[in-house]
Order: structure tokens, then sequence, then C-alpha cells
């Protein structure tokens, strides 16, 4: 996909660069190179997902050992650390809204027991959103002293309604779309989790036969492409598959929908938001924290008409005045904000005996 993860990790690391900081970077895989960043790769053979992500811990481990770090600062469930950023929330959260039998049994098994050494023993939790803040606290006792809630910060330049204007018209045509179209996107890989079902339950409820749905993202569309198909929505449903310039479809765009079921704050809230384009998210988004009426909607995710209505209201806004408090909305979360307030906790590390 378009490597929303990848992409506000790598702004931070940046700014954290830029605001005098010497960083190291310890993952898997080849990491693309920054100024300033010295890379330490983490060699994991093919293993299992259960299996890999204990590889990972202990080759993490292993780095964060051999050095006198004065602060080492985790996004992945490893076993030492100072700082444990929760990207992904809680795993027993995720597990609680969706389920976790099946097949991936012992993944789900191994990933609770790795995140409740995390919670226990790390000095300082941050999490991405006050929603996930709050879950961690009930489902985890992490008190207020070790529980910090840092929003992600988001490319305002990259992002922005100006690098919009020129590529409306071309991403348009190349979807396939009728200019006076009004055009829904979906943007995330989890159809399920996401909530793409909602969305294209939400198409069809809308009474305009021209409007669309872009659907960006990796998963299993076959249920949903049925599912399209029983609705009578198929031939306005466009399947763009991962795509490595979302800017582009943000662009194309006149509102981002996401009901997600379980979201701790997906960058792409913010993407879409600094690029001028209207937010309808589920109430259970982090992301939803960045929203308000002028700039989109929270919704119930299990409600495809509430989702529907939604879009009417954006709808019926003047385009311009929607886009200007989208992106009003977005200039708030600088990476330079979230680097200040992460040095307000390394600092606290740093006067605690450790």
């Amino acid at each position: 996909m378009h490597g929303g993860v990848e992409t506000a990790t790598s702004g931070l690391v940046a700014a954290l660069v830029g605001h005098g900081h010497e960083v190291h970077r310890a993952g898997p895989g080849a990491q693309p190179s920054q100024p300033g960043v010295t890379d330490h790769r983490l060699p994991l053979p093919p293993l299992p997902s259960s299996l890999r992500a204990l590889a990972l811990a202990a080759a993490a481990a292993r780095v964060a050992r051999k050095s006198a770090w004065d602060v080492v600062q985790s996004h992945e469930r490893t076993l030492v650390q100072d700082v444990y950023r929760a990207g992904e929330g809680c795993h027993r959260g995720y597990v609680d809204a969706l389920g976790g039998g099946g097949s991936r049994r012992l993944h789900h098994r191994v990933m609770l027991a790795l995140e409740r050494r995390v919670f226990a023993r790390t000095p300082e939790i941050v999490a991405i959103s006050r929603t996930s803040g709050d879950e961690i606290a009930r489902l985890y006792a992490v008190p207020p002293t070790r529980l910090s809630v840092v929003y992600n910060g988001v490319d305002l330049e990259r992002f922005h309604p100006r690098q919009g204007e020129a590529m409306r018209g071309r991403a348009r045509a190349e979807a396939g779309v009728p200019a006076e179209g009004w055009v829904l996107l979906f943007a995330g890989s989890g159809f399920h989790r996401k909530g793409l079902d909602a969305a294209i339950r939400a198409l069809a409820a809308l009474d305009d036969a021209s409007s669309r749905l872009l659907v960006i993202g990796r998963g299993d569309s076959v249920p949903y492409r049925r599912l399209a198909r029983e609705h009578g929505v198929a031939e306005r449903i466009v399947w763009l598959g991962v795509r490595g310039d979302i800017e582009r479809w943000y662009a194309a765009a006149d509102v981002l929908v996401l009901p997600t079921r379980y979201e701790p704050f997906g960058n792409v809230h913010l993407e879409a938001l600094a690029s001028g384009l209207p937010v309808v998210t589920s109430r259970r988004a982090g992301g939803a924290e960045a929203v308000d009426a002028r700039s989109g909607a929270a919704v119930d995710p299990e409600s495809p008409e509430e989702l529907a209505a939604a879009v009417r209201r954006l709808r019926a806004r003047p385009a311009a005045e929607v886009r200007a408090a989208a992106r009003a909305a977005a200039e708030p979360f600088t990476f330079a904000r979230q680097v200040s307030e992460l040095e307000t906790i390394y600092k606290r590390l740093s006067g605690r005996n450790r």
C-alpha cells in the first residue's frame, strides 16, 4: 500500500534528527536510508507469524542491550525498552473487537503474552490517541504516571490541497469516474477490520447513481465483490489494489470513508484531512479525535445508514468550505509537536535511576 506507518515513522525519525538527536534504528529488512540515522539490521529467517514475533523480540533485545543508549524506544512488542509506542493499540482490544480464534489462535496467544510483559515492565507507555490510552489503562491497569498520549505527525507538504488540484482530473480519468460523480474513497488493508462491508452498503444507500467508491488496500476482495453485486453497486466500485501514490486518490475523492471496527489512530485520517479531504470514520477509531462536524463525522461502524447520512450532509455543504475545514483539522498534527512531546518523556526518563 502507500506505507502510511512507514511514512509516519520516517517523518518522526527525520524530526528527531532535526532536533539534534543521534538516532539509531533497528528493524528487520532493508530500511530506506535517512540522513543522520544509523541503521541496525535485524535478520530474521522466514517464520510463521507467532515465531516471527518472538524472534523479533529477541533480536531487538540484543541490540538494545549492546550499547549505552540514552533511550530505547520500541514500536513493536519487544522485551527491552524504556518507551513503548503502542501504535497498534492493544492486541487484547483487537481480539475483543474482532475475535481471536481460527487458524491464528497461537499467534494471538503469543502476541498477548508479549503485550502483557510490555505493559507491565516498560517504564513509559505512549498511546497514539486518547481512545487507545483509555483502552490500555482499562485492560492492563497502566497508571497515568506511566501512560502518555502523543499523536502522530503528518507531512503537511506532501499531503496538501494544492497538490491535489493538478492530480484530480487525471486520477479520476484513470479510475473511469464521471467528472460530475461524487467519489467515496476507502483506503486500508484488512477489509473486515476497516469496515469495507459498511462502506459498500452505504454506497448502496446513496440515491445518486453517479457516485463511486474507490477501494485501495490489500485483502480478499471476493466476498466484498459478492456483497456489491447483491446490493446492485458492483459497477460503481473501482478496485485499485495496493497503491504507492495515495495522494492522487485523496485528490480524486470527495470524502474518505473508514468505518473501522478497531483502529488506534490510522495515519490515513491525518493524510486525508491534510489533503483537504473530509473524513467519515468510526466512533471506535482514535482518528475520530481529529475530526469534527466541520471536517467530517464519526459514526457507528455497524450502521451503513448513519455512514450514508454523514456523506450526504458533507455533500450538501460548499466543497471549498469543507476542504478548508479538513486542512485546518490536520494542521496541529506536526512532527515537531510529536517530537516535543516525546522529548518531555525522554527527559523524565533521564531523571530516573533506571
